[in-house]
């Protein structure tokens, strides 16, 4: 799939190909230095001061035990407010004055894509960023690796078992106007034209808006009974609230970008039914059915002061990964080394319920794999097996 950005990415891919990729920015003796951009002060901050917490506590963990090859983790932290244009000036100062090996973890489809023509000249690694758009690893690039089942992949799959088991027929979509919200318009589009269906009305909305009452009353004038939803913790809670006012009451599914505990907490018994695809699980302290991950929720409580979410898991998940492939690669660490070590990983099943990941030399999307989550009584709770199509 190409965007405004493939054009770039495949050039990289390509010129790569035939040229050595080592370097050692971001590597000396004693320390390996690296960043993740979040939202600290934008329309989800919430959940990038999660994912924040969840890769410093990783890299602490990691620090305590002596690092990795003998090098203390260095973790720089830079705010995008969730906008194209501040993740480019994040990643300009990460990339050009910090000099950091890799970015972690940064969250957002469109601010991700702005980043790339600043990493890639630098061969500044792109690693597990919390997005789940197909354009992080496609096309394929030495620079990049994912580990979330594609938005679009989710939905396509999810909407005609929805319409099957619940009989339905009339379905919709409410979506934001960027590249993150398309890629659940066509994953509905795609997944009703599968069953030969269509989708019977769509309404879009800019990224920021507060105010979905238009969005709400073109789909309930439609008589839709399945509404997708494009939407992340603000949009989300702010669509089926509003929906609620107009008494208006279809199955809602939401994508992973969706699946926050923030949004039942912060909304309360009007989330109860909502549905979203996901892989980790919210780590519940109370969670009696998963007693280390209630251990781990519990040691982030206490460091932190405050819940963990599934953004802090998400955090802790991909700091993890990016340290097993490292310490992997061996203390001769490079770009090369680290990208030769990458496309041979495997990762099991971890506390968090994630689906095993693999790599290769042609494959830079950890899994596909996904399962349905709802709400009920305010919490998440697992409703499906790992789909794996």
């Amino acid at each position: 799939m190409q965007t405004k950005y493939g054009f770039l990415t495949l050039a990289c891919a390509l010129g790569f190909a035939g040229s050595a990729l080592a370097q050692n920015q971001g590597v000396t003796k004693t320390e390996l230095k690296l960043a993740t951009i979040q939202d600290l002060s934008g329309p989800i901050a919430a959940i990038g001061k999660q994912a924040r917490d969840g890769m410093q506590l990783r890299v602490d963990e990691a620090n305590e035990q002596g690092g990795i090859n003998g090098r203390k983790i260095v973790l720089k932290v830079e705010d995008d407010g969730y906008d194209p244009k501040r993740a480019v000036l994040a990643a300009q100062k990460l990339v050009n004055q910090e000099k950091v090996f890799a970015i972690v973890g940064h969250i957002g489809t469109a601010a991700n894509l702005a980043t790339f023509p600043v990493m890639f000249p630098k061969k500044v690694i792109n690693f597990l960023p919390l997005t789940a758009a197909r354009e992080m690893y496609e096309p394929l690039n030495p620079l990049t690796y994912a580990f979330i089942a594609p938005y679009y992949n989710q939905i396509r799959e999810a909407v005609p078992e929805m319409v099957k088991e619940k009989k339905l027929t009339k379905v919709c979509t409410i979506y934001q106007d960027d590249e993150f919200g398309e890629e659940v318009l066509k994953g509905t589009e795609d997944g009703l034209k599968d069953m030969g269906m269509q989708l019977t009305e769509k309404a879009s909305f800019k990224r920021g808006a507060t105010d979905f009452s238009s969005q709400v009353a073109k789909t309930k004038a439609a008589g839709c009974e399945l509404v997708t939803l494009g939407t992340i913790i603000r949009e989300t809670i702010g669509t089926i609230g509003t929906a609620k006012k107009m008494g208006f009451n279809p199955v809602f599914l939401g994508s992973a970008a969706a699946y926050s505990e923030l949004i039942p907490k912060l909304a309360g018994k009007a989330m109860d039914g909502l549905y979203a695809t996901m892989a980790a699980q919210v780590p519940y302290t109370d969670d009696a059915s998963n007693k280390p991950l209630a251990f781990w929720a519990t040691k982030y409580k206490t460091k932190f002061n405050e819940d963990g979410g599934i953004f802090s898991a998400y955090g802790y998940i991909v700091m993890d990964m990016f340290l097993q492939a490292a310490s992997k690669a061996g203390p001769n660490l490079t770009t090369d080394s680290f990208i030769k070590t990458m496309e041979s990983m495997s990762f099991p099943t971890d506390i968090f319920g994630s689906a095993p990941a693999t790599y290769s030399a042609t494959k830079h999307l950890g899994s596909t794999a996904w399962r349905l989550s709802q709400v009920q009584d305010g919490k998440w709770k697992v409703v499906s097996e790992y789909h794996t199509k």
